[in-house]
């Protein structure tokens, strides 16, 4: 068994585009073996900022002969079309079988394909590679024709230990020759194996591992800061980007002026990451200490000294631009820049920026009634001043800060400090995992923000789609999930988006009012996204859609805990055995119903009950349905779902003794009646019919 090595040799490939590229390599390159009859053990794919790497092990040097048997026409088709056939594949029509294939004989065709060296087959599967291998973004070069991320220069195949020569396009060179750093080592060295490979690219400064490249990065730049007392501030995401731009990492820190330390943290460490990529460092009360740590693609001969005085001298020039943007943008109050909101378009259907402000104020205002602790006068207040921060040079300069600078902004105009935090966290959660406000003024202006958003998006019909959310609505929904139930926060969706309905219809000029139906729609909406988010704690979205269909549920908080009661129940045997019961029960109702033209919902006549076990169970129906009615109006949901444990006995013992379809026309629909009260009275709690299983 064989070894197969592939590079691809280019300029410096965008660090985002790394870790995507490498798993493509692996899954195109691994595909078109097995589409050759080629099994291996294992395949592995690597990126480092000017190379991809695949290799592979366990290969076969040479193809297995194929023989394959390939369906043609059915058995009494035309002659031409079963001559055609046989021209297609290139065999004589004398050599063509019949074989049965499922209810029909058709002709077959036997196709022998001889095997043959895999070598010999290496460098059409790789010009194959390089022109399906996708980049969000690609470039030509030259007078060439092949795409690209970055000129491609040179094509490293080893198979078996020998170099394959690929007679690539557009003078791309191939065979066994690799070479290591830019700098440090750029001289082109042989290749035999990946061991050797890898080896030989350490000892030229190349290290092909992107893991190992970012632990390097972390730890060389955890032992600096630790060194003067101070602590990395937690960025993973920047340490994989880090890592895909050096291949030789060498962390070095560097001092920030302790002029620009008056400027705030966020502001400073927006500037060093987004456009130097530098790791920030904090001190013992986390606060942003005046270091930083920059990681370089080399070893200097002065140990680094010019390169730290060079990132310096560019961090200096950076940091004074935000600084001038923090000491211009303070000598505008917040409340002056609304008006700069007017010419700034929310959307062309629903308005500006200065109308959303507006509506902010009054929806955060009647959304803070919902919130414990949040006062609606300070609502109304930050979320008339939420947006004002979008007409700062700072913003502007740095858009990641929205929010986040209006909060300082208005701590300097003398704002009360929760109107500050709120506008400062009104944005958030960025995500399902980001940090979610817990302060009361903080959730009623972000919940205000999000349904504002959600309610007109929906209302002009700019909906997400299944490929497409421009508008980042899932997102929206997400926060709003988050915010609720991470907070146990009591707000009725729907009481919620009539209102900032009414909000738009009183500050957009011929917003029209929307359809009653999509009041249900975005309810729906939410239930697709609270079934993703719960999906993680191990909710069954078929639980969530069982309570959903109520139709009659806008509060989430509630929602959870009845799909929370729902699931503990259904986890006890009386749960279980109860849904299959419920299942049989409207499976027979449902049969009859459409058999018959007619619904057997009325109340049951007790004079007809003739069985004990009819009497038995409608008597445990009425009994559990007034035991539970109470208790949901209670929100005692765990309480309603045991009280239909009772049902579980009369239930069983019914359909073990009564026949349903009795050949009484009369007695049939009134146990039918009977079932379909069983579905009645648990559907009071939940719908089960929607539960799978």
């Amino acid at each position: 068994m064989a070894e197969l090595l592939l590079e691809l040799f280019s300029e410096e490939i965008p660090a985002r585009m790394q870790a995507r590229a490498a798993a493509d390599l692996r899954r195109l390159a691994s595909d078109a073996l097995k589409a050759q009859d080629l099994g291996f053990d294992t395949a592995e794919s690597y990126a480092t900022p000017r190379r991809l790497a695949f290799v592979v092990d366990g290969l076969p040097t040479r193809r297995p002969d194929r023989r394959e048997d390939k369906r043609g026409p059915r058995v009494g088709a035309p002659d031409r079309a079963i001559q055609g056939f046989a021209d297609a594949n290139n065999v004589p029509i004398s050599t063509l079988v019949q074989k049965e294939a499922g209810k029909h004989a058709y002709w077959f065709a036997t196709i022998e394909t001889a095997g043959g060296e895999v070598a010999d087959l290496l460098p059409a599967i790789v010009r194959d590679l390089i022109g399906r291998l996708a980049w969000p973004k690609s470039m030509r070069w030259g007078a060439g024709g092949t795409r690209w991320v970055r000129t491609l220069e040179r094509v490293l195949c080893v198979f078996d230990g020998s170099p394959v020569a690929l007679d690539l396009p557009d003078g791309i060179a191939s065979g066994g020759i690799a070479s290591g750093h830019r700098f440090h080592a750029p001289e082109p060295f042989p290749v035999f194996s990946f061991a050797g490979y890898r080896e030989r690219l350490r000892a030229a400064r190349v290290i092909l591992d992107a893991a190992e490249r970012r632990r390097l990065v972390a730890d060389g730049a955890a032992k600096l800061a630790a060194a003067e007392g101070l602590a990395v501030r937690d960025d993973p995401g920047l340490l994989d980007e880090i890592a895909g731009l050096v291949e030789w990492p060498v962390p070095l820190a560097g001092r920030i002026d302790a002029e620009f330390m008056a400027v705030p943290d966020e502001v400073l460490i927006t500037a060093m990451r987004s456009h130097q990529k530098y790791l920030s460092l904090l001190d013992a009360d986390d606060k942003l200490a005046p270091r930083f740590v920059v990681v370089a693609n080399l070893e200097a001969d002065d140990g680094g000294a010019e390169i730290v005085a060079g990132n310096e001298r560019v961090l200096r020039a950076r940091l004074s631009d935000a600084r001038f943007f923090w000491d211009q943008d303070r000598k505008t109050l917040l409340e002056d820049r609304l008006t700069s909101l007017e010419p700034m378009v929310f959307h062309a259907k629903l308005g500006n920026l200065a109308q959303k402000a507006a509506r902010l104020e009054a929806l955060a205002g009647e959304v803070a009634g919902f919130v414990p602790g949040a006062d609606p006068g300070k609502a109304r207040r930050a979320g008339r001043l939420a947006k004002a921060d979008l007409t700062t040079e700072m913003v502007f300069e740095f858009p990641e800060l929205q929010g986040t600078m209006g909060g300082h902004y208005a701590r300097h105009d003398g704002e009360d400090e929760e109107v500050a935090n709120a506008v400062a966290e009104h944005y958030l959660p960025l995500g399902p995992s980001g940090a979610c406000p817990t302060a009361p003024l903080g959730v009623a202006v972000a919940l205000a923000d999000k349904i504002d958003t959600l309610a007109g998006f929906f209302a002009v019909g700019e909906r997400p789609t299944g490929s497409g959310d421009p508008y980042a609505l899932r997102r929206a929904a997400l926060g709003v999930i988050r915010l609720v139930l991470e907070n146990g926060i009591r707000l009725p969706l729907g009481e919620a988006f009539r209102e900032a309905w009414r909000s738009y219809a009183e500050t957009v000029p011929g917003f029209e009012d929307p359809p009653g139906t999509l009041e249900r729609d975005l309810l729906d909406f939410f239930a697709d996204r609270l079934k993703v988010h719960l999906r993680a704690e191990g909710v069954r979205h078929d639980l969530i859609a069982a309570v959903f269909a109520l139709g009659d549920e806008d509060d989430l908080v509630r929602l959870r805990a009845r799909v929370d009661a729902l699931r503990g129940f259904l986890a006890t045997e009386d749960g279980a055995n109860l849904l299959v019961a419920h299942k049989r029960a409207a499976n027979i109702v449902a049969i009859e119903e459409k058999k018959d033209g007619t619904a057997y919902s009325g109340p049951v006549e007790p004079a007809m009950l003739r069985e004990p076990e009819e009497r038995a169970l409608s008597e445990s129906l009425d009994a559990v349905g007034a035991r539970a009615a109470p208790l949901v109006a209670g929100e005692a949901f765990d309480e309603a779902m045991t009280t239909l444990a009772g049902l579980r006995r009369p239930v069983d013992a019914f359909f073990d003794r009564v026949k349903v379809n009795a050949e009484d026309g009369g007695l049939r629909a009134n146990r039918l009646r009977l079932l379909s009260g069983i579905r009645a009275t648990m559907g009071s709690l939940a719908d089960f019919s929607r539960i799978e299983g």
